[in-house]
């Protein structure tokens, strides 16, 4: 009988430290705050965050990522652009190196008012940039009327990225795997 105790002990023991190490260094939990990402995420959505997938791959465009804003806040984002790239919005259509970029998760929210959705810039407007430099990204939110992002607060330090957003786990009627 002390034998099946011990053994039980040692698998939740090792079960714990597993949660631990998956919960420390390979996921994130972070909690959504605010409409920026809408339709796409919603405010108090839960979402599970990759920490480790940059280490083996490139971030690419169309990633929703968690980065560092600041010391105190962590902001979630759509890449629209890494280094070397050329943006513009021409017509409420996004060009990425002068080619259409299809952004259908923007469809379910793109209100029928007449106006844009996403006023015309180009990347040069914006950041006094002509190209996205390399080791940053310009991020927009996909609610673009409503969005604080590289718009207004220019790129984002690649080594600010917490990770990828995999999962969005809460509400669980909206549970999703992903997000392009």
């Amino acid at each position: 009988m002390k034998k099946k105790y011990q053994k039980a002990i040692r698998t939740i023991l090792f079960a714990l430290l597993l949660a631990f190490v998956f919960r420390s260094f390979m996921f994130a939990s972070y909690i959504v705050d605010g409409e920026s990402m809408e339709p796409t995420l919603y405010d108090g959505n839960l979402l599970m965050v990759n920490k480790v997938v940059y280490d083996w791959k490139d971030i690419r465009r169309q990633d929703v990522i968690v980065f560092h804003a600041n010391e105190k806040e962590d902001y979630v984002k759509r890449v629209i652009g890494v280094g070397g790239d050329e943006i513009e919005v021409k017509h409420d259509q996004l060009y990425v190196n002068g080619e259409l970029v299809e952004e259908h998760y923007l469809d379910s929210l793109r209100p029928n008012d007449g106006l844009p959705f996403t006023h015309d810039f180009s990347l040069e407007e914006v950041t006094g940039k002509k190209k996205v430099p390399e080791g940053q990204l310009f991020v927009m939110g996909d609610n673009r009327r409503d969005s604080l992002d590289s718009r207004y607060f220019g790129f984002v330090n690649i080594e600010t990225v917490v990770g990828k957003v995999d999962v969005r786990y809460w509400p669980f009627s909206q549970v999703a795997l992903q997000f392009n």
